[in-house]
């Protein structure tokens, strides 16, 4: 899928190399999902001519103080979506995928609790890039961090360097829960995309956040933050936000209101 290339401060390949590896790896992809379908001809990925722009900056805001308790409408969501099976409805939890979970936080001092969504924080300098040693893990020039999966070799380096515990290993075949625009594959490590598949098609929201906003909570807004003119610029510069683990420095594409 063209949305899966390395980062543009790679080194390009030739168009004749790309079209044969790309071909070959698809082959490959397409057989676990079904016999005789082929990734590059069912994937719905953004034209190799229309690269992501650096004028784009994706991000979310998490409004704790509207996340309402009990609702997993946001995970449900993102599953349906992509194609996981939720850790409730997992045969083996502990190695469940882990896209987006819900937190239950509990203040020390006065006891308040809050919950929340956790998922890939798309860190403008994120860890798991830099310790993946096949560049598999890469951000693209929109600020959307993904896994490119012909690439992955499943040591698992980014889930040990990941501060938000957002990425999975895939431990099993995957047969029904595939989707043909969200390629996912056994031995190869997963994480929130923002549904950058929906993105690339122009729809401009993540399947959360319409979840979230369909359910009548409206705690989560995702949108461009580089444009002063869109909701979710609109929102951080009326709401007091954080970012997770601030002291990292990561300039977290992920933003949250009320923790």
């Amino acid at each position: 899928m063209s949305d899966m290339k390395p980062r543009s401060d790679s080194t390009p390949a030739s168009p004749e190399r790309r079209r044969f590896v790309g071909a070959a790896t698809a082959t490959a992809a397409g057989l676990a999902i079904a016999p005789g379908v082929m990734l590059y001809e069912v994937a719905h990925g953004r034209a190799e001519d229309q690269a992501a722009s650096s004028a784009v900056r994706w991000g979310m805001l998490v409004d704790a103080t509207k996340c309402a308790t009990g609702c997993n409408d946001c995970v449900s969501a993102c599953s349906t979506e992509n194609g996981w099976t939720p850790v409730a409805e997992s045969k083996h939890p502990k190695q469940a995928p882990q896209w987006i979970r819900k937190l239950e936080l509990q203040d020390p001092l006065t006891q308040m609790e809050t919950n929340l969504p956790m998922m890939c924080q798309h860190c403008a300098e994120p860890p798991c890039v830099d310790v993946c040693p096949t560049g598999a893990s890469f951000k693209r020039a929109d600020g959307i961090v993904l896994v490119n999966r012909h690439t992955c070799i499943g040591c698992r380096y980014c889930m040990m360097a990941c501060p938000y515990k957002a990425r999975s290993l895939v431990h099993e075949p995957l047969n029904d829960t595939q989707k043909p625009d969200v390629p996912r594959g056994i031995g190869c490590v997963e994480a929130c995309t923002f549904c950058v598949q929906k993105v690339d098609r122009g729809d401009g929201n993540t399947a959360c956040a319409e979840a979230c906003t369909a359910a009548g909570h409206n705690a989560l807004v995702f949108g461009d933050m580089n444009d002063p003119e869109s909701e979710i610029s609109k929102r951080l510069r009326e709401l007091p936000t954080k970012q997770v683990r601030a002291d990292l420095n990561l300039n977290l594409g992920v933003r949250y209101h009320g923790i």
